[in-house]
Order: C-alpha cells, then structure tokens, then sequence
C-alpha cells in the first residue's frame, strides 16, 4: 500500500463532504501516472483544508492507495516526498498480564490521560483500580450547569474535576503538534470512534468532537474498563501517598481507606491544586513550568469567517467548511510573547472554577460550532525564571491570586469581569455592551481590566490586538468583548519524571502523567501520554 500526501483539489462545489470517489480516484491516476484498471483501491486518511487563497479554496487530501506494480511505481517516484509506503499505524501491546497478577495497578484520575491509561492497561489484561474524586460525567455534567446557571460551584465536581476531566467541557479538539513516532494519536482516535465519535476524526485534519458527544463516548470507555476487569470509584479523592525509602507503597483516600500498590499512574489534571501542595511535601520532585495567562476574547463569528474566507465567503461554504478558525501569535515589544489559545468557532466562554471565591474563564463548542460568537484566550507567557521564582507551587499561588482579583472584579457570585476591546485599548471602564453578546454564564460585569493581570501582560495584548486586527480584519472590533481571567492555559507546575522509565525521578513507582503532571496539553496528547505511561507500567509490572 502507498501513501500519497498532498492532493490538492479545489473545493468541491457539489459535495458537501469532500470530493466524490471519481474526482479522487483521477486524481491519484494522474499523480501515480498509472492506468485506470491498476488503481485497486483507495481510503481517505487525513483531509485539511488550504484557505490562505480565499479566492481559490483547495482540499487537501493524504491517500492510502492500493495499487498493482507498486514497486515499480515507487521507483519511478523515488524522489518524490509524497509518495512513500504506508506505515504501519496499528497498535501493538507492549506486554500482557500475567495469569496471577501479584497487585493491581492504581490510576489517579480519569481525565484523557488517566481514561487511556486504564484502558490500555484493561486491554493488556491489569485490571486498573481508577480513583476519581470527581463525579460520574452526567452527575458532573448538572453540577456544572450549576455554577453556570445558578452560581452553585461544587468543589468536587465541577468544569475541572469528574470524569472525563477538563476536555469534556470544551471544543474537544482532537489535534496536537507532539512528535508521535509510535502513531500512539490513531489509537487514541480509534478508541473515540469505538466509543461514538464521528469516524470523521479519523481523517480531518483539525478534528472536534464537542461536549454533549464527549460525555456519551466517557461512559462507553468507563464501561469498557470495566468489562474487562478494571475498578473505577467515583468520590474517590487521594488525600495521602505512603513511600518507603522512596519507594510508593500505596495511597490514602479522603475516607481513611489504604490501598496497597506498587505502581501508581498520577493523572490528576491541571488543577489539582491541593494534590500538587500534598506530591510536593511528600517530598516528590516538583518543578515550577511555564504557562500563560489572559483573557477570553469574543467576536461575532460571522466577523471571523468573512476574514478567513475573503471573496469566497457565502453560508454555502460555512456548510461545507465549517466556522473559520485562527491562530495568532505576536512577540510584543516589551519582550512577551501574545497568541490565541484554544480557539472555540461557534462557541461560549464558560465558567471554569473549581475553587469557591475565584474565577476562571475557558471556552467550549459542541459539534456543530454554531453559535453566534467566536471565542478564544488571548493569553501572554510567562516563565519561572521572571514572574515566580520563589517556590516550585509559586506559578499555582499566582494563579489563585489573579482568579481572585478576578471574582471581586466581577462583583462575586462568579460573575466574571469584562470590557470592550474598544475600552480595554483606550483604558477606559466598559459601561455598556455593543454588538458583542457575551456568552459567559453566569454573567459578566462591566469594568476596567486594568488591574486583572500584571502590567506587562497588560500591555502586551493591547499592543498585540491591533496587530492581529491585520491578519483578521475587525479583530479590534471596538465592541468586541474580553472577559477575565484565562489563567489555566496549562499545568503551572512538572512532576518531573525520567525519560526511559517514565517514574518520578526521585519516587520509585510513581507514574505522573498527563497534563497536570506537566508532559501533554490537550485531549489528544494527553491521551498519547496515558498510553505511553500504561506501557512503561505493564513493562515495570512484567519484570
């Protein structure tokens, strides 16, 4: 079989999803310079999008091709870099249990990380015990239309903590820039297809699933866990881990249960606080990371896709294409970096807190992307070295403190502040909203941002939105809207952990993982990481 990479076809004026199987199957004729009869078969394997001539949109497709005289073909094309053999992208366990397994390993939360941890250790035949202090995700999900629609946070249960963990509440984006050498991604994909995603996200190049569907597939995983043997509790917070001479012997629940283990997966998120203020006094290894703080930005998504699509621009296109996306970066004078982060077509900012007395703003979509505004962080980086030296807890202590600002800002009852792009660049109190709805429930209040963020950051986006107001026209839409604060852009902290092993460095045993742990950032990496983790546990276990 034969990869063929980079097929450009103009957009398809008659199909909604794509080209028909004749204008690809000439395509590939013509590029493989082939007879007809010889092309046996052909699979879509990855299709993105070439919008950067909006006069002139073009498809672009990755083929899998079966062909006869494929050596032959290879040959003549051997110096053509879009066409090669395809690779094998099938999963391969790297062990499996034995027939009596001496203990049981133990998964700490049951975000994307910690799901695909247990699942593959449940596949390989380890039984994992999943300890989740959040919810089941359709308890999760009332508790967190709780905050939105009537101010209510759980602690426990919330945007941040249950299962399926933060991504269940967000665009759902599947896509990841990570090396991935082992194709770990098309597993993590294929399991999602298995469980009720679309089998689109196979293909597309910036795949979503959206939150409604998100929260039917996390059941079928949990289901399937169990099935093949694995434990999953819910109200299950780890309060305590018990080590010997650096070497984990367990962990403690909230309840005062011990659970005896020697190999423990620690996927708790990146907003475990209270867990990273426990994994540090145990004496864990923990270094402070980069991470970026901001704000949510709104425009109308109309505004959005006019400027990506240009000319090409009709309600026709959007139902093909979708709502337009971005992604923006811009290196501020001052020293900072300020980029779009987590971009959200058609979707809402929502309430993200998960600790009573602060706010926090994330965005979400669901599949069909089609509400009225688009939203995404405008958020700057800040490091370690400059902005909080002090202590490795100190990033999470600087986030609390501006979310706290944020909730008085906000007038309390997790109101969130906010003002017009407008205002916010003349530095002057919002009093009234424009064009601009906002879409963050359970409300936001008009103010001056002034005070949300430190200076620098600050000043960076005011100099950065008029910048990128020329890559998108109207992207300084006077009555466009910002809302604060964005601050859990990613885990302010890394449980550091050695490359071969993937144990903390100085904890035998201890496995962290995923976002919280420092090492993804997003569902699709954070899934990889949890397969990776799983495999470097069964290898530990079978030794």
């Amino acid at each position: 079989m034969l990869r063929i990479t980079e097929i450009k076809l103009p957009l398809a004026t008659s199909a909604e999803e794509g080209h028909t199987d004749v204008e690809i199957r000439a395509a590939v004729i013509k590029k493989l310079a082939i007879n007809a009869a010889d092309l046996l078969s052909f699979s879509i394997f990855k299709r993105g999008t070439d919008a950067r001539k909006s006069n002139a949109i073009l498809l672009v497709y990755s083929l899998d091709v079966v062909i006869n005289g494929e050596a032959k073909v290879l040959a003549k094309l051997k110096k053509d870099p879009h066409v090669k053999p395809t690779p094998d992208t099938n999963y391969q366990f790297v062990a499996s249990a034995p027939a009596q397994l001496k203990s049981r390993p133990i998964v700490i939360g049951f975000g994307p990380a910690g799901i695909f941890a247990a699942l593959i250790l449940a596949q390989a035949g380890y039984k994992p015990i999943v300890l989740e202090r959040g919810k089941a995700v359709k308890e999760r999900t009332k508790d967190t239309w709780g905050l939105w629609r009537k101010s209510t946070l759980n602690p426990e249960s919330n945007v941040q903590f249950g299962e399926g963990g933060a991504g269940t509440f967000s665009d759902g984006k599947l896509w990841s820039q990570i090396k991935d050498p082992k194709h770990y991604g098309r597993k993590v994909l294929q399991e999602f297809v298995a469980a009720g995603a679309p089998p689109e996200i196979l293909y597309l190049s910036h795949p979503h699933i959206g939150t409604f569907r998100l929260v039917g597939m996390v059941e079928t995983m949990r289901n399937t866990i169990i099935a093949l043997g694995g434990e999953i509790r819910f109200g299950a917070r780890v309060d305590d881990i018990e080590i010997e001479n650096k070497v984990i012997k367990g962990v403690v629940l909230a309840n005062g249960e011990h659970i005896a283990a020697n190999h423990v997966i620690l996927a708790v998120g990146h907003s475990a606080r209270d867990t990273f203020e426990m994994v540090h006094r145990k004496g864990i290894f923990v270094e402070a990371k980069p991470f970026s703080i901001g704000f949510r930005i709104e425009h109308p998504q109309s505004l959005i896709d006019k400027a990506r699509y240009g000319s090409s621009y009709s309600e026709d296109l959007i139902s093909k294409l979708g709502a337009a996306e971005y992604k923006l970066v811009h290196h501020a004078s001052n020293g900072r970096s300020v980029y779009s982060f987590c971009m959200c077509p058609g979707g809402t900012v929502v309430a993200a807190a998960s600790e009573e007395g602060r706010v926090v703003t994330n965005g979400m979509s669901q599949y069909s992307r089609n509400e009225r505004n688009a939203n995404a962080g405008i958020v700057v980086g800040i490091t370690p070295e400059v902005d909080y030296p002090d202590n490795p807890l100190a990033g999470m202590e600087l986030q609390r403190k501006l979310e706290s600002h944020a909730y008085v800002l906000g007038g309390s009852n997790y109101a969130a502040p906010a003002q017009l792009i407008g205002d916010f660049l003349a530095n002057k109190p919002s009093e009234q909203f424009g064009e601009v709805v906002p879409s963050y429930t359970p409300g936001v209040h008009l103010t001056n941002l002034e005070s949300s963020l430190p200076a620098f950051a600050i000043e960076a986006i005011r100099e950065a939105i008029p910048v990128f107001a020329k890559q998108i026209k109207g992207y300084d839409l006077a009555d466009g809207l910002l809302t604060g604060v964005e601050t859990r852009t990613s885990s302010p902290i890394r449980i550091k952990r050695d490359d071969n092993s993937l144990q903390s460095i100085n904890t035998k045993g201890l496995y962290p993982c995923g976002e919280g742990a420092g090492y993804a950032g997003g569902i699709l990496s954070a899934g990889v990481d949890g397969i990776r983790v799983a495999e470097a546990v069964m290898l530990a276990m079978n030794e």
